[in-house]
């Protein structure tokens, strides 16, 4: 693949990701039964987000997956990559597929910048335009860190892998749906019943939204109540801005708090009110 070359543009080191190198005549077969992302049709230069389920279609694992020439390369949380390879290998079977752990580096450009080019080795995010690009061993040192990246994306109301636990959260409870996430005209998947259930009835009850509120960013699951009623949880934050869990039918009147103190909801412009 092309070595990307440096870039202007603010550059953080994801040490949190890691690489997966797919490659043989059937990994397009491999992933298109097991991720909520239709591969067959991604080209090369192309990146596109995706997850694996468990069968009960909660969310297992977040992951990229860009299109390279003759295969397509995995990004993924780094601690859980050696579970993602073992998890391909056990549905590959007799699939002609290599699977290998890459020592790429995953680097993100932002904010957003039309320059930034397929074919000299940048992909550009597919949830938001204002996301940017990615990189896979990216030659440049970063100019910042992944905690910058992460408060940006934060300003932007997506969340990320911080704020859903394995096995815990239904992919559109975390906004896949919303951020090109999930192919819902692919066929099947696994977790594709659960999945596709919920979206054709509208049974979609909590999304993960961004809260604002003065001070320190209160404590990972911290409870938001709307008066004496539970409206959810508290996810991964920093000062003044956390994303959290949080039940639509009790967050439109505000008066929401946590640890007695006050909190409101800022609703991504990229999220429909409805």
């Amino acid at each position: 693949m092309t070595t990307p070359a440096p870039v202007p543009f603010a550059q953080a080191h994801l040490s949190s990701r890691a690489v997966i190198a797919l490659s043989g005549p059937d990994w397009r077969a491999l992933m298109q039964g097991l991720i909520t992302q239709d591969v067959e049709t991604l080209a090369m230069g192309e990146l596109r987000l995706g997850a694996i389920l468990t069968p009960q279609g909660r969310l297992l694992y977040d992951l990229f997956i860009a299109g390279t020439e003759g295969g397509a390369l995995l990004d993924v949380a780094a601690q859980h990559r050696e579970a993602i390879i073992l998890r391909l290998t056990m549905y590959r079977l007799r699939a002609k597929v290599e699977i290998a752990a890459s020592d790429l580096t995953v680097t993100a450009i932002f904010p957003a910048d039309e320059t930034l080019r397929a074919d000299e080795g940048f992909f550009r995010d597919p949830r938001l335009p204002a996301l940017g690009a990615r990189a896979y061993g990216l030659a440049a040192a970063p100019t910042t860190g992944e905690d910058a990246y992460d408060a940006y994306r934060l300003a932007l109301g997506a969340p990320g892998p911080a704020d859903w636990l394995s096995d815990k959260t239904y992919p559109i409870e975390a906004n896949f749906d919303l951020l090109n996430g999930i192919d819902f005209k692919k066929g099947c998947f696994v977790g594709q019943e659960t999945t596709s259930r919920m979206k054709r009835r509208g049974t979609i009850k909590t999304r993960m939204l961004p809260i604002v509120f003065d001070g320190p960013a209160p404590a990972f699951g911290a409870e938001i109540l709307a008066g004496e009623l539970r409206a959810g949880e508290v996810l991964s934050g920093h000062d003044g801005r956390a994303m959290a869990a949080l039940r639509l039918d009790r967050i439109e009147a505000g008066g929401l708090t946590v640890d007695g103190r006050p909190v409101s909801v800022d609703r991504p412009d990229w999220m429909p009110a409805a």
